[in-house]
């Protein structure tokens, strides 16, 4: 898909991190973009740098979400791209000992229930719904209409400890993407997923030098945090080349995450 001055996109987690840095790289293409976020201050503070428009969105309601869309589309047309970088989730390992009690006390089902509908749920959500709105748009070259990038994580395929909910609920969204994309192939909407390893996000950033540094050298090469940026330049690609469909791509430095 080539990016016009009419291409609009929708970018979930646009506000900081990974989304914020895809919602910058569209706009510079020439995208308009509406970023969905429950970040308000930081939500509109990118909007206005990006010249796009932000949506106080809470990615796990429904109403909340068809509000943003309807927003978004108000303000810049139907979007044909759209990413999915925003989640909600809970840690914890499925048996910890609990000492007071001495005893074994498991995660509870409320809360693998809380991380499947921010990662799992909200992924179908987020994705369903643009792809509802791109089927009515006109063919592109192919016959494409539109692009969907959700957002995985390398835990999909490497769960560490204490990643029973987040590791799984990711695993899934890559679970989504073959037959959501084949759902979807007569309409011309094509549906991948990216699968980050440790990036230098603000969150990641608050940890302290010394873990760091022993995380940057964990990974086989370049030896440090992925950059935001490297990001946005993979949707960038998943967005130009249409032959990129139905596809897991790990974006990860060589990484092959230990059990902890």
């Amino acid at each position: 898909m080539q990016i016009t001055k009419d291409t609009a996109a929708i970018v979930t987690g646009g506000a900081s991190g990974l989304g914020q840095a895809t919602a910058r790289a569209l706009a510079k293409a020439g995208a308009k973009v509406a970023i969905f976020d429950i970040n308000e201050e930081a939500g509109e503070a990118t909007a206005k740098e990006i010249g796009g428009i932000f949506c106080n969105v809470n990615i796990m309601d429904e109403a909340s979400a068809v509000a943003g869309f309807e927003k978004a589309r108000a303000a810049h047309g139907q979007e044909r791209i759209t990413v999915h970088c925003a989640m909600a989730s809970k840690g914890g390992k499925t048996l910890s000992w609990d000492k007071e009690n001495a005893r074994y006390k498991r995660l509870t089902t409320e809360d693998y229930e809380f991380g499947a509908k921010g990662v799992l749920v909200a992924s179908y959500r987020i994705a369903s719904l643009s792809a509802e709105g791109m089927a009515n748009l006109p063919e592109l070259e192919d016959g494409e209409r539109g692009v969907i990038t959700l957002t995985a994580s390398v835990a999909a395929q490497d769960g560490q400890i204490g990643q029973v909910v987040y590791g799984s609920c990711k695993a899934g969204v890559n679970g989504l993407v073959l037959p959501m994309a084949r759902d979807l192939m007569d309409i011309g909407i094509r549906v991948n997923s990216i699968m980050p390893g440790i990036f230098g996000t603000p969150l990641m950033l608050r940890a302290s030098d010394k873990v760091l540094n022993s995380l940057a050298s964990s990974v086989p090469f370049p030896k440090r945090l992925g950059k935001p940026e490297e990001f946005g330049s993979l949707v960038m690609e998943l967005v130009r080349n249409t032959y990129f469909n139905g596809q897991n791509l790990r974006l990860d430095g060589g990484i092959r995450m230990a059990p902890r």
